[in-house]
Parts: structure tokens; C-alpha cells; sequence
């Protein structure tokens, strides 16, 4: 069983009880608009990263970064890119990777909108934890935690308190 952390759109913003959500698990992902490279730096260094980077992300980022990543963990076939869309309207081109690679869940970030649903017509678990960072239109700040055991578990949405605040 691996427990995963999912955030997105720090804006270069890291909240401090974002940090202590992520203490025990045992990934951290990132879906993209980062910020600042000094918000993953801050990050807890034990569990291993996964992140994209955004449109806002600078050159630096966009080196260091992929746009996506297609990976396995826990027995689950994950990709993940910034922008998404939301099913049944995703990104240009993202129903094609999604049809091409199979996974079980797709994950983004990019609409601020904290989101979890089945899109059974691509048989694939869409999640897209909001926004952590104080930038945006969302008011409260959010992310996701789950297990990862050949399918996702106990999904957890954490609010952090309100966009601007700390």
C-alpha cells in the first residue's frame, strides 16, 4: 500500500498544515503551477516527488519539470498533467493520451476546482485536488490524500483554510 499526497497550484505559496498533511506519506504529487522551485524545496524530503510543471511556471521549472508523466505506483496506472480539462471535456489531446495509455486514474490541476469522479466512459478515475496556494479564485485552500493498493482508498480531501490566509 502506498499513501500518496496530491496537491496543485501552490502559486508559490506553501501552507504550513499542507506541510504536516504530508509528513507520513509516502509520495507527494504536484500537478503543476508551482511557483517558486523554493515551494518543493520546502516540501518533506523523505517521500519521493512527482510533479509537472504549469503555465505559470517559469523556464527554470519547465527544465527541471516534465508537462506529464505517465507512471505505476501502488499497482495503479497514473498519468498526470497541469492542464486537463474536466471529463467529458478535457484539454486538446488529453482524451487521446488518456484512450492511448490506459490509466486507472488521471489527475490535473489548473481549474482550482477540487474534484473526484469516475468518468466511465474512459474507465478512468479522474481527481483534481484545487488549489493549496493563496493565488486564484478558489476560496478555500485544498488537496487529497488516498492509499494506492491496486485501486485508490480512503480518499481524503483536506481543507486547509481560506485562499490568502495561512
Amino acid at each position: 500500500m502506498v499513501k500518496i499526497a496530491l496537491i496543485s497550484d501552490t502559486h508559490s505559496s506553501l501552507p504550513e498544515n499542507a506541510i504536516n498533511s504530508m509528513e507520513d506519506v509516502d509520495e507527494i504529487w504536484h500537478a503543476g503551477d508551482v511557483g517558486n522551485p523554493e515551494v518543493l524545496e520546502k516540501l518533506p524530503k523523505k517521500p519521493l516527488l512527482r510533479a509537472v510543471f504549469g503555465n505559470i511556471d517559469d523556464q527554470y521549472l519547465q527544465r527541471e519539470l516534465p508537462e506529464e508523466v505517465f507512471f505505476e505506483s501502488g499497482g495503479v496506472k497514473v498519468f498526470m498533467i497541469h492542464i486537463g480539462g474536466t471529463p467529458p471535456r478535457y484539454a486538446k489531446g488529453v482524451k487521446t493520451k488518456i484512450k492511448n495509455y490506459q490509466p486507472h486514474l488521471f489527475v490535473c490541476g489548473h481549474s482550482h476546482i477540487c474534484k473526484v469522479v469516475q468518468d466511465k466512459e474512459l474507465d478512468v478515475l479522474y481527481m483534481n485536488p484545487g488549489a493549496i496556494g493563496n493565488h486564484g479564485f478558489h476560496q478555500i485552500k485544498t488537496m487529497l490524500t488516498f492509499e494506492l493498493d491496486q485501486t485508490v482508498k480512503n480518499l481524503k480531501v483536506i481543507e486547509l483554510g481560506k485562499r490568502g490566509r495561512i
